[in-house]
Order: structure tokens, then C-alpha cells, then sequence
């Protein structure tokens, strides 16, 4: 196995515990909860950028890192967000 695959599997499993920890307690922090939830998600896409650079696969998490608008759609709106970005301004 890779050692940079094998490091960032230890990292998300971490971060995994962590959160389930903090969740799973009588009383939740929303604030310990989210930091967690941010914390996993940095380490899935770290997890996932390694798996991609080492195979070529894309992300083992589909849609779960990225949810929502599909990639034609997000072109799209990216597209027009600049064309209004370069549009001169009135004074």
C-alpha cells in the first residue's frame, strides 16, 4: 500500500472517530460538531486526492465531497459570475 494512501486512510479514520465521539455524546456541541464535520471532510478529500493521484480513480466518496449541481451547471454559473466580473462598473 502507499505509504501517502496509508497516512491520509489513518488521518480520515481519525477525524471519523473523533466525530463520532463528539456526535454520539449526551450533549452535542454545535460548534465541536461542525469543526469535526469540516475536519472529515478535509480528510476524505486529502484521502481521495491521494487515491486519484496514485490510480487515476476518481473520488471513492462521489457525490458525497461535492454535493449538488452537476459539473455542466457549475461551468455555467462560473462562466456568467466572471462575465459580470469584467463587465465595466457605472459610476
Amino acid at each position: 500500500m502507499s505509504k501517502k494512501i496509508d497516512s491520509a486512510r489513518k488521518d480520515l479514520t481519525k477525524a471519523l472517530k473523533k466525530h463520532a465521539a463528539i456526535v454520539g455524546s449526551s450533549a452535542v456541541s454545535m460548534k465541536k460538531a461542525q469543526r469535526a464535520a469540516a475536519e472529515v471532510h478535509l480528510a476524505a478529500i486529502k484521502y481521495a486526492a491521494e487515491v486519484e493521484a496514485k490510480t487515476g480513480l476518481t473520488s471513492p466518496f462521489g457525490d458525497a465531497l461535492q454535493p449538488g449541481l452537476d459539473t455542466s451547471t457549475l461551468a455555467s454559473l462560473t462562466a456568467e459570475r466572471d462575465a459580470i466580473a469584467k463587465k465595466p462598473r457605472k459610476k
